[in-house]
């Protein structure tokens, strides 16, 4: 069991580690200091719900619904597309930043955010429950649950480490520049994922 929750626990952490939607915004409020508890259990959680969904076998439902699969690539283009111009402009403009800077963000408005970058995302669905779902099959019983248990566990570990590791940079991020630099790359990290999945949608 303990070989298999690795494997789990492996996989699912070298998929989530790379720079995405749903990192780019946790990292900017563990900078911020806003909601972090809150926005880290979600995605964890949410990675756990997918992860769970995977392994019971929604993984070979989804992968055979390509007209679910186009809607919320197309959903998520445009979302994402949004999300890239406000970070845009609050790169734009000094007064944004040092609104940013001071917080003032509702815990409504950041959970229904993390909420779209997570569920308007088709990459969440083709990696953590089609692919890590489909690797699954690969054990049986008490192993799948450990697999699964450990695919779950390094999302934990990750949104959390994440969320509370940014503050170490917060020396950093005393100077307006530096919020300037980090909105221009979270703008084009989506601008970036909502490009690729506009092109996939288109050529599918």
């Amino acid at each position: 069991m303990f070989s298999a929750a690795l494997s789990g626990f492996l996989l699912g952490a070298s998929l989530i580690i790379a720079i995405g939607a749903q990192n780019a915004f946790i990292l900017r409020q563990g900078l911020l200091r806003e909601h972090v508890f809150v926005l880290c259990l979600i995605c964890a959680l949410s990675d756990a719900l997918l992860i769970a969904a995977g392994v019971a076998g929604l993984g070979t439902l989804i992968a055979q619904s390509p007209t679910l699969i186009s809607v919320v690539t197309l959903g998520g283009a445009i979302f994402l597309f949004w999300y890239a111009s406000v970070a845009f402009r609050r790169a734009l403009h000094p007064e944004a930043m040092q609104a940013a800077r001071n917080g003032g963000g509702t815990l409504k408005a950041a959970v229904a955010t993390v909420l779209a970058l997570t569920f308007l995302n088709p990459h969440v669905y083709l990696d953590t429950v089609v692919l890590l779902g489909g690797l699954s099959a690969r054990f049986e019983g008490a192993n799948r649950a450990a697999y699964g248990l450990g695919a779950a566990v390094s999302s934990f570990v990750w949104f959390f480490g994440l969320g509370y590791g940014a503050r170490l940079l917060q020396p950093v991020f005393a100077k307006p520049s530096a919020w300037r630099v980090l909105d221009v790359l979270i703008g084009l990290v989506m601008a970036g994922i909502a490009l690729s999945l506009l092109v996939r949608f288109l050529n599918n």
